[in-house]
């Protein structure tokens, strides 16, 4: 049983930061991509960041310089740092876990920028 729940959202103006964290629970085998989507409203779920197989980070470009992923591996959490936000980072926030077992999903986190 492998749950994520995240936290962390909420309503900033632009230019101001968020933190999100994704805690993980359950027995965990080997993890292909460990990361977070971004879902405006009507749009397709897009990965922003996320540790990959390999010991790699990927950033979209859109946000490089700006977002950064971060694991604690004691609490088994996996955060987000949003700063510098913009009006078109608003959406729901996902942490996604893709292992060799299977893909699991967190239900979600809103967060809104403001102009």
């Amino acid at each position: 049983q492998v749950r994520l729940v995240e936290s962390g959202g909420g309503l900033v103006q632009a230019g101001g930061s968020l933190r999100l964290s994704c805690q993980v629970s359950g027995t965990i085998a080997s993890i292909k991509i460990m990361g977070w989507y971004h879902q405006a409203p009507g749009q397709l779920r897009e990965m922003v960041a996320a540790f990959i197989t390999g010991s790699s980070t990927y950033v979209r470009n859109s946000v490089k310089g700006r977002f950064t992923i971060s694991r604690d591996a004691a609490t088994n959490t996996v955060y987000l740092q949003m700063n510098s936000l913009k009006p078109e980072d608003t959406g729901v926030y996902y942490c996604a876990l893709d292992s060799y077992r299977g893909v699991y999903w967190g239900q979600g986190t809103q967060v809104t920028v403001s102009s």
